[in-house]
């Protein structure tokens, strides 16, 4: 049996017009040869539960073209696993700090990395090269992200291109996505998500805004997944595990200034358990995850 890598990077082929358009599923190969690789993102689709009070306005991205804002972006992703007896292992991948300028334009919002910085020495000096490397997403107007565009440089080690890929998949699947209504301060809205992989998820978030001050909304949010199916599909047509169990949840609060492309503060945290079974062996995998994203200016 290998490590799970839900919802991280692998990619199928296909191109066009000199840029990478690739699927995920699962598997721990990075992007490579430094070409822009743009990842179609299921769009998160927002329901009212409760308007709020008044005033109620319709809440949408205000930022013109040109827009700059510098923002940091800080992942921790903890993995424990155990199979049958043995003793358990850590596969948890080192936390990253990742400085960025984000710059509003055409057709979404374009990043450049800074010096982006680990607690582990071998990676961290892997990451070295990785400064001035491309991020960007695609939007819809509702705030919904509908693609996810790569571009490390071309010299960046493959340890630090897996890692950052990591980094923004945790942060993309826990975005902010606006309902069509009016919506005032105690407003609650779910927005629900497909999330492809070996397992696919099925992600309800309940966001309620919490405080308004101006552009500037303080939203508190809590997570939910759960398996679209019964089994995990092994990557390489390695099999198949059944899913015994599968629980994983998660809350956090999160600022956000409608003026501006990318979250100004806080913090989500999304954790669980999962048990698999392989229906040939009978082994028994379990993982405890751990995943924590903050962003900050």
């Amino acid at each position: 049996m290998i490590v799970l890598a839900l919802g991280l990077s692998a990619f199928g082929a296909g191109c066009g017009d000199g840029a990478e358009v690739r699927s995920v599923s699962d598997g721990t190969e990075p992007l490579g040869l430094g070409k822009e690789v743009t990842v179609p993102i299921t769009a998160a689709v927002a329901a009212v539960v409760q308007p709020g009070a008044e005033p109620r306005e319709p809440l949408r991205p205000r930022y013109s073209e040109g827009t700059v804002q510098q923002v940091t972006l800080r992942t921790d992703h903890r993995i424990a696993q155990q199979i049958n007896d043995q003793p358990v292992r850590d596969y948890s991948t080192p936390a990253l700090t990742i400085p960025m300028t984000a710059r509003s334009g055409p057709d979404g919002i374009e990043c450049t990395l800074g010096a982006v910085s680990t607690p582990d020495p071998s990676l961290n000096k892997a990451l070295g090269t990785a400064d001035g490397s491309r991020a960007g997403f695609d939007l819809s107007e509702l705030g919904a992200i509908t693609a996810l565009r790569l571009a490390p440089n071309p010299d960046t080690a493959n340890s630090a291109r897996a890692a950052l890929e990591q980094a923004f998949y945790q942060a993309i699947y826990q975005s902010v996505t606006f309902p069509d209504e009016p919506l005032g301060e105690g407003a609650v809205w779910t927005m629900r998500q497909q999330i492809a992989g070996g397992v696919n998820l099925d992600q309800v978030i309940t966001a309620t805004l919490a405080a308004r001050e101006g552009d500037r909304l303080t939203i508190d949010l809590t997570v939910v997944q759960k398996p679209r199916n019964e089994s995990w599909n092994l990557p390489n047509n390695a099999g198949a595990l059944d899913i015994q169990d599968y629980v994983m949840h998660g809350s956090g609060t999160i600022t956000v200034d409608l003026g501006m492309p990318l979250p100004v503060a806080g913090t989500i945290t999304v954790g669980g358990h999962q048990t698999y079974r392989d229906p040939h062996s009978f082994s028994v995998l379990q993982q405890t995850i751990d995943t924590r994203v903050t962003w900050s200016e």
